[in-house]
């Protein structure tokens, strides 16, 4: 039986519990924006300290950092089937062994900080483009049901600051 520790809430989750009520104007400037935050949270940091978990039990800095874009390039594909297909089945995946793939522990992170910039730049030109009705197309996600744009953006949206904030927190503890 494990026990609650507040702490290790706080560590898991810096800006709270995940949330769908951004509005869209503000998750797409998040997600414009998401690219040069991770980079200024990342900056000056060396090997060591890209490899430092988080949390206790957590991915490293490095892990989160490439997490990110294998995330948001699933997210970019899903809105592109929900665009152009009605209701498409999407597939889930195990980001936990992503994560622990070879080039997900080892890469530098410049890589995957300028593969999200270009997913974000082409989603959000995408998506600025919609209009009412586009934002209520969805996909059919294997674990959450039906998920419309409307709701998929603001989730993106809050997970670019909870792992933002998992690296900014730790910079702090840690006096980086």
């Amino acid at each position: 039986m494990s026990r609650y520790n507040p702490f290790m809430e706080d560590l898991r989750y810096p800006v709270g519990p995940m949330t769908f009520d951004t509005p869209i104007p503000e998750s797409l400037v998040i997600l414009e924006e998401a690219a040069a935050r991770f980079r200024e949270a990342v900056r000056g940091l060396d090997d060591a300290q890209l490899d430092t978990p988080y949390r206790p039990g957590g991915w490293t800095v490095r892990q989160v950092i490439h997490h990110v874009p294998d995330s948001h390039m699933h997210m970019y594909c899903r809105c592109r089937f929900a665009l152009t297909e009605d209701s498409p089945a999407v597939k889930s995946y195990d980001e936990a062994r992503w994560a622990e793939l070879p080039d997900a522990r080892t890469l530098p992170v410049d890589v995957s900080l300028g593969l999200l910039e270009g997913i974000h730049r082409r989603l959000v030109a995408l998506l600025r483009t919609l209009t009412p009705e586009q934002w209520k197309r969805g996909y059919l996600h294997s674990e959450m049901g039906l998920v419309p744009l409307e709701r998929v953006i603001p989730m993106y949206a809050w997970h670019c600051r909870h792992h933002a904030a998992h690296i900014t927190k730790l910079r702090e503890r840690m006096g980086w």
